[in-house]
């Protein structure tokens, strides 16, 4: 048994699969051998993968080389025995911990909603009896009966049907339930094409049918995207990438910094002590310590401002990938498109009629050459939408706010065209009650229904089909009077044509009058003398917001690709419609099987519209984006995307429609399922990652300048300018109460009209080095000079390293405003735009008076009361620097205004 697992089930006979799992189509197994086989197979359930424990997991999240640092600081303040500075260092480096192991222990809840996915119940031919059990019991072999409503249990090969039909879409993109049938397949045919077949976690919507299951478990197709998504590495975010080299680098430069300064202490003949703590306090004044808390705090508000925006965040960085993001993957169903089929074209009386609307809502207009026609004054049409109206086994609800379809939604399409040209559903049925029915069978391709129209009249067959068996079955077509005419066959089939090259799925419509008080409809009663009555041609419409979206990506330079295991032609039809470039290039699933990896980069890259693919072409599709440098966000909602999802440096899953597996391997969740939000979201991306720059850009210069003055120190063999707590003093109170308040700056003007942020671009760019160093120097210039200043004139040496303190606080609270733009003038983007910085800045310096002339923080933080002249001189260099600082962002500013913007 075990070795033939993995064939090719769809391309072998029914009784050859029989024989080949020693099974019997109409007994079904014994109950000793579904013993047997429960022991030889293990339970029908996914295998739960063995990760990492909780404890690993969240030690792991102190293998961070801005966590090193940070604990470094920690040490280095306990070894000060400045307990509350190193008690607040410990708890941020907790908190960052417990934030991340939080965000972290929900992903790996992807493979527990795929196996919830698969508990259900089946119905099971044994012995020779029905029986009803788990889905977690059932073997290779087992006979399954299948009926409408029923989640299939297992991989299943068919080998009896009667007019079954089946929802891929979780599986494969299939927007429309797949007709079933037995015979027999060629081997290479794709897994959404495969009509014997009946997958795990699929849906039956219509028929019954019958069949041997051939898979169980992981060996399922269910089981095999599972394995895709435990094995699929999850990427670092570009902030994280960023990070961490950043991090590495500020390591090396504080560590080669601090030994150089031992060196030169013991070059100069200083005490051991001494030169200790002026290492130290070059460290701790080099170290940002309020990065990492600043990072998360703003990511975190990030957060809250999109899922006002209807986007839930389940992994904090992924705010700012948003915002780096490059190309975006959008599955087709239910993410571009509504999911629910629409009739756009009808075709009656030799007329042809647009109509507007879009999903289940039966609100739309009949159009006639783009003019709004009352569709009550043309005969033929009205006629061939009753068809579909009658002919019909669905229902139109409203089911509080949304419009929904209870059976077909193909059938559901012709509800709503039919209430749109103003019929009454529940009207026309009482006048024409219903009285026999041929249900659709795929070898007769349609459906007939029998209604009684009065006691005095014959009664009406309607019928629905495919464009060939309705046609081979009519004489006449009913013409624009509402008379029976001459039918032009080649006609109708060209119309046809036209409507199917559109990406439209189209039904033809016909009726016969049948002899007063019939009661039983058969076959011979529809083979001939039919009138044609029309056709309706129908699409799962794209959102409307989806096109505006679309557009303001463009803009924003990120390209949007469409991949979906829909058909070429459909995918088409909607890349078209919703703005994708160069819509009719086509790449299908079996032309990626024939292109290696190294071609599938420039493919993916100059393709827009991918169509049946499988889960792992899309995975590859992601990869080879990845590989030419692109930051990719995948969208999608079915159990099919989850692999690309946990994949791409974004995962965007849909909250409504959305499975619970591409909900658990996303990185953001959708409310309202709208493409537009992505949008919105990307929007919220790029400030947030504007704000964190302004935050790095702001805070580095004052680690910088704190470095500086202990080096100058070191070197010059004076007294440091300020010590290790005081450093400690500047760096964590101005981090909170400065620094954090750019993370609720609004987002600057034309966020979405300038290109993606270059992933291969660093954190700081040469510009802000440059503004880095300037800020940095100008800091040692009047930190330092102004200490020097102080004892020049006998003040006394905590007089002048207060005055020192004071000099780094007052710069870096007139710099704050300079950051919150870092090209824009403070008053261009509206100076009281953000009140909680006015906030920080008041209780800073209310914080400064208190550091300055309380007498227990003057023991505490070795500070001194200080004059009104020392504070005119410290409030002169700090007004100095800002002012620099403003004319080199105005020099900037005019050189970028002189570069034209260059889209990737």
């Amino acid at each position: 048994m075990g070795t033939i697992i993995g064939k090719h089930w769809h391309h072998l006979p029914a009784d050859e699969v029989s024989d080949l799992l020693v099974s019997d189509k109409e007994k079904g197994l014994d109950l000793f051998e579904v013993d047997k086989r429960q022991k030889e197979f293990g339970p029908n359930a996914l295998t739960r993968k063995k990760g990492k424990g909780p404890l690993l997991r969240f030690l792991l999240q102190f293998h961070q080389p801005l966590i090193y640092i940070l604990m470094a600081a920690g040490t280095v303040t306990a070894l000060l025995q400045e307990w509350v500075d190193a008690g607040v260092i410990c708890g941020v480096v907790l908190v960052n911990a417990s934030v991340g192991f939080i965000q972290e222990a929900k992903a790996v809840k992807a493979i527990e909603a795929l196996a919830r996915t698969m508990t259900t119940e089946a119905t099971v031919l044994r012995a020779g009896e029905k029986q009803r059990i788990s889905s977690a019991e059932l073997v290779p072999g087992d006979v399954v009966l299948l009926q409408s409503g029923d989640k299939v249990p297992a991989d299943m090969r068919l080998f009896q049907t009667r007019d079954i039909q089946i929802d891929e879409s979780a599986l494969t993109g299939e927007s429309v339930p797949v007709y079933k049938k037995p015979d027999v397949l060629d081997r290479d045919t794709g897994l959404a094409d495969r009509q014997n077949m009946a997958y795990a976690s699929s849906l039956v919507t219509y028929g019954q049918g019958s069949g041997i299951v051939v898979a169980i478990g992981d060996q399922t197709e269910a089981g095999r995207i599972s394995e895709l998504i435990s094995s699929t590495e999850a990427l670092e975010t570009p902030l994280t990438r960023k990070i961490a080299s950043f991090s590495h680098l500020l390591l090396y430069a504080i560590m080669s910094l601090a030994a150089v300064t031992f060196i030169v202490g013991l070059m100069r003949g200083q005490s051991v002590f001494d030169i200790f703590m002026a290492a130290v306090a070059l460290a701790v004044g080099a170290i940002p310590e309020g990065l990492p808390a600043a990072m998360t705090i703003t990511l975190a508000i990030g957060v809250a401002r999109m899922a006002r925006r209807r986007a839930i965040i389940r992994k904090l960085t992924a705010v700012e990938t948003l915002g780096s993001t490059t190309v975006i993957c959008s599955d087709k169903t239910g993410t571009l498109t509504e999911n629910q089929m629409t009739v756009q074209e009808i075709l009656a009386g030799g007329e042809r009629f647009e109509v507007t609307g879009a999903g289940y809502a039966p609100s739309g207009r009949i159009l006639k050459q783009g003019i709004i026609v009352d569709a009550s004054g043309f005969p033929a049409m009205m006629e061939c939408l009753k068809a579909g109206l009658l002919c019909n086994d669905s229902l139109l609800l409203k089911e509080e706010d949304r419009w929904a379809i209870q059976g077909d939604p193909t059938e559901g399409a012709f509800l709503v065209s039919a209430v749109k040209a103003g019929l009454d559903m529940a009207a026309v049925r009482t006048e024409s009650p219903r009285i026999d029915s041929i249900p659709f069978e795929s070898q007769h391709q349609y459906m007939a229904t029998l209604h009684a129209e009065g006691t005095d009249k014959p009664g009406i067959v309607y019928l629905k089909g495919s464009v060939e068996a309705i046609m081979e079955r009519c004489v006449s077509f009913l013409d624009g009077a509402g008379r029976s005419a001459e039918l032009d066959v080649e006609h109708i089939h060209s119309e046809a044509e036209d409507m199917a090259a559109k990406g439209l799925r189209v039904l033809a419509f016909a009726k016969r009058e049948i002899k007063q008080g019939t009661t039983g409809l058969n076959h011979p009663d529809v083979t001939s003398g039919l009138i044609f009555l029309g056709l309706q041609g129908m699409i799962d419409p794209p959102r409307q917001e989806a096109i505006l979206a679309v557009q303001k990506c463009h803009t924003a330079g990120i390209r949007v690709k469409m991949i979906t295991g829909d058909h070429a032609l459909t995918a088409s039809s909607i890349a078209r419609q919703v703005g994708l470039h160069n819509p009719s290039d086509v790449v299908t699933g079996k032309a990626l099987m024939e292109i290696s990896d190294r071609d599938l980069i420039d493919v993916a890259v100059r393709t827009s519209v991918f169509a049946r693919v499988t889960p792992e072409q899309k995975l590859r599709i992601v990869e080879a984006l990845q590989a030419k440098g692109n930051v990719v966000a995948m969208t999608g909602d079915g159990v099919n995307d989850a692999p690309a999802l946990k994949r791409a440096d974004i995962g965007v899953a849909m909250g409504i429609t959305g499975t619970d597996v591409a909900k658990e391997a996303a990185d953001m969740v959708l409310t309202d399922d709208n493409f537009a939000s992505i949008e919105a979201a990307v929007e919220e991306g790029r400030g947030i990652f504007d704000n964190l720059t302004k935050f790095i850009v702001w805070t580095l210069p004052t680690n910088l300048g704190e470095g500086l003055v202990i080096l100058a120190a070191i070197f010059a063999g004076v007294a440091l300018p300020i010590l290790p707590v005081q450093i400690l003093w500047i760096n964590m109170t101005t981090a909170v109460l400065l620094g954090l308040m750019l993370a609720f700056e609004p987002k600057e003007p034309g966020i979405m009209s300038r290109p993606p942020r270059d992933p291969k671009m660093p954190i700081l760019t040469g510009v802000m080095v440059r503004r880095l160093f300037i800020v940095g120097l100008l800091m040692l210039g009047g930190a330092f000079g102004l200490f020097e200043w102080e004892l020049m004139v006998g003040g006394a040496v905590a007089e002048a390293r207060t005055v020192a303190v004071n000099v780094f606080v007052l710069v870096e609270l007139f710099y704050l405003f300079n950051c919150r733009s870092l090209t824009q003038s403070m008053f261009r983007l509206g100076f009281f735009s953000n009140p909680l910085l006015f906030g920080g800045v008041i209780t800073m310096l209310i914080l400064q008076v208190m550091f300055t002339y309380l007498p227990a923080m003057n023991l505490m933080f070795h500070s001194a009361p200080i004059g009104f002249g020392a504070w005119g001189r410290i409030l002169a260099v700090s007004v100095i620097v800002s002012f620099l600082v403003g004319i080199e962002k105005w020099f900037r500013r005019r050189s970028l205004e002189r570069q034209p913007m260059k889209l990737p």
